[in-house]
């Protein structure tokens, strides 16, 4: 998508953005174009809500606990919903909002967070999850947010995967090899990547899922990743061979 009006800022509402309608910001968001960005009436900024595209808004209050905007005109069409599913391992906090922004960057239509018998974190704040997409589609002109599950465990996900959607492994003890071949093969289907903790799933994990019909082990490569990087790997190899890339 080309990028217009890029150096105006960008927010996620909620409201429906129609011509001639009007909205008022929250607290949080007000202070941040009153107070931070220095917003009066008549700048303009950036809104998208998801469904709607992307739209020219001009402020005509700068109070700095409840801005009010009014939407101008379309600049950009909605885009589709991806039906990349993405799921995870939660790391430490840190590297964990790098892999949320990350993945939004990349495309995911879903975050799924998998708690595995090696994950280093039990317990998530679903709302800085949220957050944290919702700020990587502001700063990268994403319109379609991707959707953030709760947490699940690995064994719940298996139980009700649907059986239409294949799920590729990102599986540490594969043979190493190019993953082009494989990831081929999956053209038109509805595709997932699972990503495993620090450490890699466990034995017991492993079996589990190779076992299963839908579950296409991948090799990322000769060499140890990280996990937050062998998320943005897996992503970008799915998305340039069966992906929005091609």
């Amino acid at each position: 998508m080309p990028r217009t009006h890029a150096a105006l800022p960008r927010l996620y509402v909620e409201p429906d953005l129609v011509a001639g309608g009007s909205l008022t910001l929250g607290k949080e968001q007000s202070l941040y174009l009153a107070a931070v960005l220095r917003k009066t009436v008549g700048d303009e900024v950036v809104l998208f809500n998801g469904r709607h595209g992307a739209w020219l808004a001009r402020l005509t209050s700068d109070s700095k606990k409840s801005v009010a905007l009014e939407p101008m005109e379309q600049i950009a069409a909605q885009t589709p919903p991806s039906d990349l599913w993405y799921g995870f391992a939660p790391l430490k906090t840190e590297r964990l909002d790098y892999v949320i922004q990350k993945a939004v960057e990349m495309g995911a239509g879903t975050i799924q967070p998998v708690i595995t018998r090696f994950t280093q974190v039990n317990r998530l704040k679903h709302e800085r999850l949220v957050a944290n997409a919702i700020e990587a589609a502001e700063q990268c002109e994403v319109l379609s947010v991707p959707v953030v599950e709760a947490e699940t465990t690995l064994e719940r996900l298996i139980d009700t995967w649907p059986a239409d959607r294949r799920l590729v492994l990102a599986d540490e003890g594969e043979a190493s090899a190019s993953p082009v071949d494989v990831l081929g093969t999956l053209k038109g289907q509805k595709v997932g990547i699972l990503i495993g903790p620090e450490g890699g799933f466990s034995d017991d994990e492993r079996t589990k899922l190779r076992a299963l019909p839908y579950v296409v082990p991948i090799s990322l490569g000769p060499r140890i990743l990280r996990a937050d990087t062998a998320a943005v790997a897996a992503l970008a190899v799915i998305q340039a061979i069966i992906g929005d890339w091609r």
